[in-house]
């Protein structure tokens, strides 16, 4: 009888070890749109992901600084999965700056943890 109780035990450690390797995390993203003010895609916009807070905070957050360039369908992403860890309640609000040539645009966007967040910034001249 304990040999047969100490082989179902080691089946149940087996089996919880190899479900808990099973619930893979998903990426964090987020997915930058820049329209102008016709509602046209546009090409080779900078935009420029940063961290703001409203109160001084002990922590670094240019960690989640980040920068990148529009493609043809106006897009473009940002993967933040490196800075997500399983437990975590939140993940971030950042800023958002579009510029190209004379034309920018402000947004925020709120980056759930492992889903693709999107948001969209009309840019405009003057803004």
């Amino acid at each position: 009888m304990p040999l047969k109780a100490i082989l179902v035990a080691g089946l149940l450690l087996i089996l919880g070890a190899g479900l808990g390797s099973c619930n893979k995390e998903k990426d964090t993203k987020a997915v930058i749109t820049v329209l102008d003010t016709a509602g046209t895609p546009l090409y080779g916009v900078l935009v420029k992901l940063y961290a703001n807070p409203t109160t001084p905070l002990q922590a670094d957050f240019s960690r989640l600084n980040k920068e990148g360039t529009t493609s043809s369908d106006g897009k473009v992403t940002f993967d933040y999965s490196e800075f997500y860890k399983r437990g975590q309640a939140g993940f971030a609000v950042l800023d958002i700056l579009a510029e190209k040539d004379s034309l920018s645009g402000k947004g925020i966007i709120r980056i759930e943890e492992e889903q693709t967040n999107e948001e969209t910034v009309v840019i405009a001249a003057g803004n």
